[in-house]
């Protein structure tokens, strides 16, 4: 399960561009604190602190404590702004978590016991479809990653939603299907033999078909030669 973050707040008195734009200088990120059935609540935090949260890799799929005001707010990130050239981030939204409450989130995937897959180690190449899964689960429940073993995988074997277990709290937000998460593909080397060999085979029948039908030409010609000499005679 993702560990749970804290991170200090201050609530602030002015929006907009103008009263952000000082806040960015002084090394501090606008924020919002939304959701609940309570009103929105906009603070700041400060910079270094929320790069070094955002630096964890799972900053998104935690929940955060956010102290601010005098109390402290159970959230999950939903939405990190960052400047397009510069890339610092330049505003968070949290969204207020109520208890016993259910969240989407993106959890990564990852593949293990890779040279336990036979198709791996004949050549073949893993083609993830899906990197990160979407799913519903326990505000309290939230997983880091999700692990998907490749035991006994062969060339052309998929992996598929159904077979994977899930954490307990844990569902997939899409439900209507059975989607493609990985796939075991025979490497392009391989590919292009079998094409080529294909390709060969194809020719080899194609040149055998007009020679056929030369000789059925030929036969058919003097044929009628023939026919007509006795005519003529």
């Amino acid at each position: 399960m993702s560990d749970q973050l804290t991170l200090s707040a201050e609530t602030r008195d002015r929006a907009g561009k103008g009263a952000s734009r000082a806040l960015r200088r002084e090394g501090r990120v606008p924020a919002v604190i939304y959701g609940g059935k309570e009103d929105p609540i906009t603070i700041h935090v400060e910079e270094k602190a929320l790069v070094k949260q955002l630096m964890t890799g799972h900053f998104m799929n935690s929940v955060v404590m956010v102290d601010a005001g005098g109390k402290t707010h159970r959230t999950l990130p939903k939405d990190v702004a960052f400047h397009p050239v510069t890339d610092r981030p330049m505003h968070v939204d949290f969204y207020r978590l109520a208890k016993g409450s259910t969240v989407a989130v993106n959890v990564p995937v990852v593949f293990e016991n890779e040279e336990a897959a036979p198709g791996l180690k004949r050549g073949g190449v893993l083609n993830v479809v899906r990197h990160e899964l979407e799913l519903m689960c326990d505000a309290s429940k939230i997983p880091d990653e999700i692990h998907i073993d490749l035991t006994g995988l062969e060339i052309g074997d998929s992996i598929h939603i159904s077979n994977v277990t899930l954490p307990e709290g844990s569902v997939s937000a899409i439900d209507d299907r059975d989607f493609t998460i990985a796939t075991l593909v025979a490497p392009s080397a391989l590919k292009s033999q079998d094409d080529e060999a294909e390709g060969a085979d194809d020719e080899v029948d194609a040149g055998d078909v007009p020679a056929t039908e030369q000789t059925d030409d030929a036969e058919g010609g003097e044929n009628a030669e023939t026919s007509d000499d006795a005519k003529g005679e």
